[in-house]
């Protein structure tokens, strides 16, 4: 007999992990369903070579989220026309235009095919958000799969929606940005240089400011390359270090810190973190599960650190929103909407709500930021530009003097 590592939740919603033996692991599926548990997931102890040959050559990294939602679009029309989930997915496995993403789901077509549940066979990639698979083995297990992933296409949809508002956001100040970082290359390795050779031909006598301006620019101009190099090392290494799990940490820990970037950093978690927990609950997915999936869905380690936090607080007993606000790190009045939901029986809808509620903010409070770093970068750009002349342009009022 074989070993299995299961992880299931009980009628409870406590979350188990142990090692079983069984023939397969359908056998140790069907055994474990028969107790009424929610299976999460059945892994091999020891994966074999078979395991080992169908992940080979197929295409690594995260799936298109926007190609994903199309896909389950589709999937979810089918499955609602009456298909089988064998013969949707065959249908749909070829009409999938990105090739990382169609390898995905020709493998999980195989999977199926040989008797793999459909949530098991997504898990199974490893690529796929956890939610989306905790989602599908929830409709397994109630029989409404058609309605689960319905319910995570407009969550989904919302997502990024929200997502490119705020990259749209972002855009002008970033274009502005490079715009006044590439006058202020050209002014300083260009238009000064020429400076500097006309004052020098004149045997001019330059103000202080104008012998800084001439002396960094002569020096950019002439190690231009050098500079350039040196400029994309530096890149380099921070762009290797910020990768890194311990940067990423002090990245997050610093955003959170920031004055003005940190509450608004705060409030799109708030916003990601009660949406994610609202499509849970409403697919059925016990409460300790769903926060255990959602702290593994938070991108931001402080958000999933209190989170887990929280989940342990709820698993002895406590109310959600007394968890939450024990931790210190969600903003009261969220804390305070969600303890009107539990109060009143309708948390998920609460969830949903508070969820709107911060997109909103976020929106208002980066339109608000954005107005006040927009002029801001003007004004640099006004002074740097203002220095400039006033320093070339001295020594020729004293040069007019001398004549």
């Amino acid at each position: 007999m074989a070993e299995f590592l299961l992880k299931y939740a009980d009628p409870e919603g406590a979350v188990h992990e142990r090692v079983e033996q069984a023939d397969s692991e359908v056998a140790l599926r069907e055994r474990y369903s028969a107790k009424g548990v929610l299976i999460y997931s059945i892994k091999p102890r020891r994966k074999g070579e078979e395991a080992k040959s169908r992940g080979a050559g197929r295409p690594r990294g995260k799936v298109n989220l926007e190609q994903f939602l199309i896909f389950n679009q589709q999937f979810v029309t089918l499955i609602r026309a009456g298909l089988p989930i064998l013969k949707s997915l065959e249908l749909l496995k070829n009409n999938i235009k990105d090739k990382k993403l169609q390898a995905r789901i020709v493998s999980i077509h195989e999977a199926v095919k040989n008797g793999t549940p459909l949530s098991e066979a997504f898990r199974a990639e490893e690529v796929f958000p956890p939610i989306y698979v905790t989602s599908l083995m929830a409709g397994e297990k109630s029989g409404s799969l058609g309605e689960v992933i319905e319910r995570y296409v407009q969550y989904q949809k919302i997502t990024l929606s929200v997502r490119k508002k705020v990259v749209v956001s972002l855009i002008y100040p970033a274009i502005l940005t490079a715009l006044v970082l590439t006058l202020i290359v050209f002014l300083v390795t260009y238009v000064v240089p020429q400076f500097a050779d006309l004052y020098d031909s004149m045997d001019a006598t330059l103000p202080v400011p104008t012998q800084i301006l001439v002396a960094v620019g002569v020096t950019l101009s002439e190690n231009l390359g050098t500079v350039a190099a040196a400029f994309a090392a530096i890149a380099g290494l921070l762009y290797w270090y910020l990768r890194t799990e311990s940067a990423k940490n002090m990245f997050d820990a610093l955003q959170v810190r920031t004055p003005l970037v940190g509450p608004i950093w705060m409030k799109y978690q708030v916003s990601q973190l009660c949406r994610l927990l609202s499509t849970l609950l409403q697919g059925g997915i016990p409460l300790m599960q769903a926060l255990e999936t959602t702290g593994a869905s938070i991108g931001s380690r402080v958000t999933r650190e209190a989170v887990e936090q929280a989940r342990n607080r709820v698993k002895e007993g406590r109310a959600l929103s007394r968890s939450l606000a024990e931790t210190g790190t969600f903003p009261s009045l969220a804390v305070e909407m969600i303890h009107v939901g539990e109060s009143t029986g309708a948390l998920p809808a609460m969830l949903s709500s508070v969820a709107e509620f911060f997109d909103e903010d976020v929106q208002t409070a980066m339109s608000a930021a954005l107005s006040l770093i927009e002029p801001a970068i003007m004004l640099f750009m006004g002074a740097f530009v203002a220095f400039v002349l006033i320093s070339l342009y001295l020594p020729m009022f004293s040069l007019a003097e001398q004549l």
